[in-house]
């Protein structure tokens, strides 16, 4: 019987979550298969993009909400510093709360939205938003569903482009896992213009598939630990990747386990305080040697203060690490998000609370409901 990070499929469907045990490990596969896509699709997108991610009056504004909107905040530094564009990252709640702070009527804009399900009311009221109060703006859909509203509503749009992922990337389960790695990646690839996207995502595959079977035992015993308090840490973009891990510990744990997100240097700021023999700090190292001596300082002191249940490390000469080649941070976290969204699983599946829903009463939803959206002009 075949093992699926350290259990069979039946005891996953037992548990409620075999979708998302499944949606974890096929992230390598789903990577190669994006890889597929962008090589079909690459062209028409790039021709969609024109010059305008070389022309410095342009904004491009990376945007979603939730996991979503952290696609963005990941990947929005690195494309910044590779486009004379003006590139950033803004939750949809942002900008719909907000507009007026962001949205200049002068400035050519692109709308980048990165979207599941595409159903979001919010995703689909940043578009309309934008659309009225910028005119010539335009609009490119990173999305993982056909046949959502994001993607069916761009149809015949000269101002719109839909780049579809993979098919297998919409996943079942309540959590964003493939559909979060696959949109960071396609983003990364047709914004940053890497020739070498398709061989990137090949390596990340092989790093993947290798990690996903080097570390599902080993976190299949931490996540036996009971823990009240999970802490991640991260800088630059990582920061953002820590965002992304505590709320995949916040959703499949239902909120019995809280999670706090920061950067190693701001986390003695206060956050510290959140410490007690029951929390859990996680730090994914940057592959920056700067940033990796601030990384060092810090968790030198966590040990030393002795507070914590225990204080690990993702990523370069980790306790969860890889082989990994000297590409950015941004680059790199596919593949260290494999460890958290496998943690927060197991929590999940230690809890019984049946991972690919849960909040079976419907308090939380896999695509948020509940939502009014308001007259931005009222």
């Amino acid at each position: 019987m075949t093992t699926l990070l350290e259990r069979d499929a039946q005891s996953w469907r037992d548990l409620g979550g075999l979708a998302t045990a499944e949606e974890i490990v096929q992230q390598p596969a789903v990577w190669r298969a994006l890889a597929g896509v962008l090589a079909a699709e690459g062209k028409r997108v790039a021709e969609f993009l024109g010059p305008c991610l070389d022309d410095p009056r342009q904004r491009v504004i990376l945007t979603g909400a939730g996991s979503s909107a952290y696609v963005g905040e990941i990947a929005a530094a690195e494309l910044n510093a590779r486009c004379a564009a003006d590139v950033r990252a803004l939750a949809t709640t942002s900008l719909l709360t907000h507009h007026e702070l962001y949205l200049d009527p002068a400035a050519p804009t692109l709308l980048v939205s990165f979207a599941r399900s595409g159903d979001s009311p919010e995703s689909l009221a940043a578009v309309n938003l934008v659309r009225q109060v910028v005119p010539g703006a335009r609009f490119l859909h990173i999305t993982c569903n056909a046949a959502g509203s994001l993607a069916t509503r761009a149809g015949g749009d000269p101002a719109a482009c839909v780049l579809l992922m993979p098919p297998a990337s919409c996943d079942r389960g309540f959590a964003m896992t493939s559909s979060f790695t696959c949109m960071l990646l396609a983003a990364l690839s047709v914004l940053g213009r890497h020739d070498d996207a398709g061989a990137r995502m090949e390596r990340l595959a092989q790093l993947g598939e290798r990690a996903l079977a080097d570390w599902a035992a080993p976190l299949a015993r931490l996540a036996q630990r009971p823990a009240q308090r999970v802490v991640y840490l991260g800088s630059g973009p990582l920061e953002a990747l820590a965002r992304e891990a505590a709320l995949k510990i916040l959703e499949l744990t239902g909120g019995r386990i809280l999670a706090l997100a920061e950067s190693p240097l701001g986390f003695r700021h206060g956050p510290k305080s959140v410490l007690d023999e029951h929390s859990q700090v996680i730090l994914f190292a940057s592959s920056k040697p700067l940033a990796r001596r601030y990384d060092d300082d810090l968790l030198a002191e966590l040990r030393r203060d002795g507070i914590a249940a225990d204080v690990l490390t993702v990523g370069h000469g980790g306790d969860f690490a890889a082989e990994a080649p000297a590409w950015s941070d941004a680059w790199l976290a596919p593949l260290w998000l494999l460890m958290a969204q496998q943690y927060a699983l197991q929590q999940s599946a230690r809890l019984q609370l049946r991972p690919d829903n849960p909040f079976a009463g419907g308090t939380v939803n896999r695509v948020v409901q509940g939502v009014t959206i308001h007259d931005h002009a009222a």
